[in-house]
């Protein structure tokens, strides 16, 4: 895997992009494991293909396993199983992009509580008008879809949170390892709907492949992303993944997008383009030259 001494080279926004790919690209494939497991079920399957890649990849040593690291990843791990779960829950009620639109409200209130000038604040109104065209007039199509969607946003809106913490000081991807471990063991009930995936090496290769596209690859990245932007430019730099969600489901779903999705998509693209010309912004205001790490405030507990 490459480096990431030279991941901190590449501009933050390609990486959402290589991320975006990769995790929808995994989404896509989980779809078609929901005709053989719940899509709880296909969840958790993407956890336990994760826990078991990071951890074999990383080996987290002892001092990982203990005290507030231990606890913070776990917690992190957790809050990121279930919004894998919620989001799962959504794209089997609602199409690919809608929902990922719909799920972007919770970066959004993140950006929105980090925003501090008006480039800022206009950069995040082009991003949420965005964002609410992408997402249509589909609201009313599923009101379960619409709940699991909304429920992700929340748990996404703690991703960010709680992935700035783990990313700044925690172990990085270490304690990304040892939280989709916790989060593996609290959500175990969910292997119930898993059932006929046991029975076929394929499906549980596919579970597995879920697990490392749609969150080894994607959450490593962001970790990169993490160490090197405030929580508030990584929200809005997080529009670019409805974008790349609505071009996925197009590619390898036929998920044709209207209009409106397009015209949402040029706005999210400006939205973002306009406030990635600033430098690395943290959520205290401060700024700093593209590449430096930028730490966010201390979180309760």
């Amino acid at each position: 895997m490459t480096s990431p001494r030279r991941l901190s080279r590449v501009p933050a926004p390609l990486l959402f992009v290589l991320s975006g790919i990769s995790m929808y690209a995994g989404a896509a494939v989980a779809v078609d494991l929901f005709g053989h497991a719940t899509p709880a079920g296909v969840a958790w399957l993407r956890c336990l293909g994760a826990a078991v890649v990071l951890l074999a990849w990383r080996r987290p040593g002892p001092d990982a396993w203990r005290g507030r690291r231990l606890l913070l990843a776990i917690v992190f791990g957790v809050v990121t199983a279930g919004m894998n779960v919620l989001f799962y829950e959504a794209i089997a009620r609602l199409p690919l992009g809608t929902a990922v639109a719909m799920e972007f409200a919770g970066p959004v209130v993140v950006a929105a509580l980090g925003s501090r000038t008006v480039r800022d604040v206009l950069a995040l109104v082009l991003v949420a008008a965005g964002v609410v065209a992408i997402a249509d007039v589909r609201i009313a199509g599923s009101f379960w879809g619409v709940a699991f969607a909304l429920g992700a946003a929340l748990a996404w809106a703690g991703y960010i949170l709680l992935g700035k913490r783990v990313a700044t000081d925690g172990d990085g991807i270490d304690s990304l390892a040892i939280g989709f471990f916790a989060g593996t063991v609290v959500l175990s009930p969910l292997a119930l709907g898993t059932g006929p995936v046991w029975a076929s090496p394929r499906l549980l290769l596919l579970g597995v492949g879920v697990g490392v596209l749609s969150t080894v690859v994607p959450y490593a990245l962001d970790q990169v992303v993490l160490r090197r932007v405030g929580q508030a430019r990584f929200a809005t730099l997080l529009a670019l993944l409805p974008v790349t969600a609505g071009v996925m489901g197009f590619v390898l779903l036929g998920q044709v997008p209207s209009v409106a999705e397009a015209v949402g998509t040029l706005a999210v693209v400006a939205g973002v383009a306009l406030r990635s010309r600033e430098g690395s912004v943290g959520p205290d205001g401060s700024v700093g030259p593209e590449g430096a790490e930028v730490r966010g405030p201390e979180l309760p507990g």
